[in-house]
């Protein structure tokens, strides 16, 4: 929800800090030639992004204050547009712009395959920052390869932003994770059936054989269970219900590869435990508001919602017709399925019912 799209085209006027010139408006596309004396101030639009109460790039924070702070904005209720693009010497710039409906309609367009030129109102422009708030793949044409610009002469410039590191795992990362979710649920949660299918065949053949061989059950690992009974580890499932009583439906406690693989073997009794501290802190919502964006619902089909719940250290990634998939700072690189137990239903339709919608 939220993520940039890496395409773009269109160019900003704006006057950029430090380069000490007037603003030229220009309208040729990117890599065209342009005026003499607008190379500097004609950003060249790269990608775009909300920063809404509903949607904002979950690397920013963990809720829509949270990323406003980090480019030093108001958290306005109707929220920004962010263009990301390069001058004409190849430096970054962020283009902020209260214009909402104009940046929604460029990345609806860009989501289509279809081309739209971004170049707002001088009047919309709130702000022109230095630096990119989030990391890109793509570069304009015919001008040097980006770099932070170059404000040492100016004392009053701002501070020049970049994105939030992901060399290791970390909120950023964990939120990262989570919004890719939310952009693929079919993918994941078909991935999920997949690896509890095909666990559920190696198991009975396993089963099977050493039975054949006269071995006994203690021999091998039992599935997750609830209770905890019957695993190596003690893992107990978490089951939707947040307060650790053990009375859901259950779920396995997973990791999954990088390349996105299979779902594999049950997790530890303490992941488990932080799942269902998670959920404890996701069913506090319903008496305790969080800040606004912590809790985002996007269309998923005319029966359900996609809900994106965001705390410190989880991030939870749910339909509110079916299962949810937690990630924790705790556990680097894991996606944890919690499956539909008796009372998620419940605190799914309460948390939709709190959420900024989109």
């Amino acid at each position: 929800m939220g993520e940039p799209e890496d395409a773009g085209a269109g160019t900003v006027a704006t006057d950029l800090p430090g380069t000490g010139q007037e603003p030229v408006r220009t309208d040729e596309p990117a890599g065209e030639d342009r005026p003499a004396g607008g190379e500097e101030d004609a950003l060249l639009v790269l990608t775009a992004a909300l920063l809404t109460p509903a949607q904002f790039p979950g690397a920013l924070g963990d809720d829509f204050p949270e990323a406003c702070g980090r480019l030093r904005l108001p958290p306005l209720p109707h929220g920004y547009g962010l263009i990301l693009g390069q001058d004409g010497a190849g430096a970054r710039w962020t283009v902020v712009v209260d214009d909402v409906s104009l940046v929604a309609v460029a990345i609806a367009s860009w989501d289509c395959g279809m081309e739209y030129e971004l170049t707002p109102a001088p009047r919309a422009i709130v702000a022109t920052l230095p630096g990119w708030p989030l990391a890109l793949a793509v570069a304009a044409p015919g001008v040097p390869a980006p770099h932070d610009p170059d404000l040492s002469g100016d004392p009053e410039a701002p501070e020049t932003l970049r994105p939030p590191s992901v060399s290791g795992w970390g909120p950023a990362q964990r939120r990262l994770g989570a919004d890719e979710i939310s952009r693929q649920w079919s993918t994941w949660r078909a991935e999920f059936t997949e690896g509890e299918k095909s666990g559920a065949e190696e198991g009975a053949a396993e089963g099977g054989e050493r039975a054949g061989k006269g071995t006994t059950s203690g021999d091998r690992t039992e599935p997750v269970t609830e209770e905890g009974a019957g695993t190596e580890g003690g893992a107990r499932a978490a089951d939707g219900d947040g307060d650790g009583d053990g009375d859901g439906d259950g779920g396995r406690v997973t990791s999954i590869p990088e390349n996105a693989g299979a779902f594999v073997a049950p997790g530890s009794e303490p992941t488990a435990a932080s799942v269902r501290a998670a959920l404890a802190e996701a069913r506090a919502y319903l008496d305790a508001p969080p800040p606004p964006g912590r809790i985002r619902s996007a269309f998923a089909s005319e029966e359900a919602r996609l809900l994106r719940v965001d705390g410190p250290g989880w991030s939870l990634v749910a339909r509110t017709d079916d299962m949810a998939f937690v990630l924790l700072d705790a556990v680097p690189g894991e996606v944890i399925p919690v499956e539909r137990g008796p009372r998620l239903p419940a605190l799914l339709a309460g948390l939709d019912a709190l959420a900024a919608r989109s």
